[in-house]
Parts: C-alpha cells; structure tokens; sequence
C-alpha cells in the first residue's frame, strides 16, 4: 500500500544550549547500546554527550555525543556498538547531556540533499570500459524559505551561528516525529520584498558530516 508524509508540521530547530543532565540507571550492552533513564524527556534525533560511565571500555563512550534513536518513556538508543565491551551506569552516576534547541519559525519549503561523492577513474590501457569508484563524501547545502520576522528567536540564534562561524546541530523534525539530525554552518540568511507583499527570507546550512535518521 502507498504512503507518505506530510510536509505540514515539519520544523527546524538550531542548537542554542544543553539541558539538565540525565541521569542512566542500567545499560544493555549490544548493538545499538540501550540506556535507561526513568522519564528522561528526551526525543529521537536529540543529540546528548555521555560522562561518567564506568568499566575497562568507559573511554569507548565517555566524552563522545550521540544521537538518540528508538526512544520510549524510560529507555533510548545510541548508535554504539558496545557488544563485548565492559561498560557500567557507574552506579547510577553516569549520565547524558543533552542539547537544547529552538525552533526556526514559519519555514516554507527547504531542500534537503544526500551527500554527495566524486567518482575517482583509474581507468587504464588494460581497462575494457571505464573503472571508477566513489571517492570521499562531500559537505553539502541546505536551504530553507520562510516568512521573515525579525524578533523570530530561531533566526537570531541562526544570525549569531552565522556572524560567528560557530558549528551548529540542527534538527528537522517531521510530522511523523522522526527526526533528521546533522551539524552544520550558516552560510547564508537573505531576505528580500517588493510593494505590497511581505518579506521573504532564506537561511542557507552547509552540512558537515553525516546525517543522522531517527
């Protein structure tokens, strides 16, 4: 049976802090890494920083951010394979941090494309057709039209990301609350307006690295 989603209700956050530490009470070593923490609050694309695990391989995952997938009320996932490795909740001391967002508003459309990759030919004399691989993944542009207002809270914080080339996580979150979540810089914010009509405006996001589906 066909489906969709429906652009309606999409969102765009920008990384503007980090919340309260949330505190993991039991962890499941596999392949993805189950964590627990009773009503932790968080969503799936949130992006959270491990501190204070204990064991032999502590140092696979204290320090290192991840993104939060598979989310119920009181567990999440983090994409870490820690299968074998010697990992503890430190007894209930471990905890993970997670960034805050605020949200772009009265975005109208925006294009969102894959990576791309530039094809290396080391095709020969020996060759009987072209021979080509993939080569090393390139950052890419994002851009968002909206409605401009000036006092939007989201588009200031984009404003000083961008007079401060500060690295952002940003999040778009869709109606069916999965989430795409990525790093990035803005490159851009442009409006422009004519007699009687409003004011339009762009925000322009260089990816870097990849992008994380939850």
């Amino acid at each position: 049976m066909s489906d969709m989603t429906e652009a309606q209700g999409t969102k765009l956050e920008i990384s503007t802090g980090t919340g309260g530490a949330v505190t993991i009470t039991d962890i499941t070593l596999a392949n993805p890494t189950i964590l627990t923490a009773a009503a932790h609050g968080l969503s799936n694309g949130d992006v959270v920083a491990a501190a204070s695990f204990a064991g032999d391989d502590a140092a696979s995952i204290n320090g290192n951010t991840y993104v939060v997938m598979y989310k119920t009320d009181d567990t999440f996932a983090i994409d870490l394979d820690s299968t074998g490795l010697t990992i503890t909740d430190n007894t209930d001391a471990a905890t993970m941090t997670p960034e805050t967002y605020t949200e772009i508003g009265n975005i109208l459309d925006w294009d969102n494309p894959s990576d791309t990759k530039n094809m290396i030919d080391f095709t020969t004399l020996e060759s009987t057709r072209q021979e080509e691989r993939p080569g090393m993944p390139r950052n890419v542009d994002l851009t968002f039209n909206l409605n401009w207002t000036s006092d939007d809270a989201g588009l200031l914080a984009a404003e000083t990301a961008r007079a401060n080339d500060t690295l952002k996580t940003f999040k778009i979150t869709y109606s069916d609350n999965s989430a795409h979540t990525f790093t990035g810089y803005v490159t851009g914010i442009n409006n422009s307006g004519a007699m009687d009509d409003k004011v339009s405006g762009s925000i322009t996001i260089r990816r870097t690295g990849a992008m994380a589906l939850t």
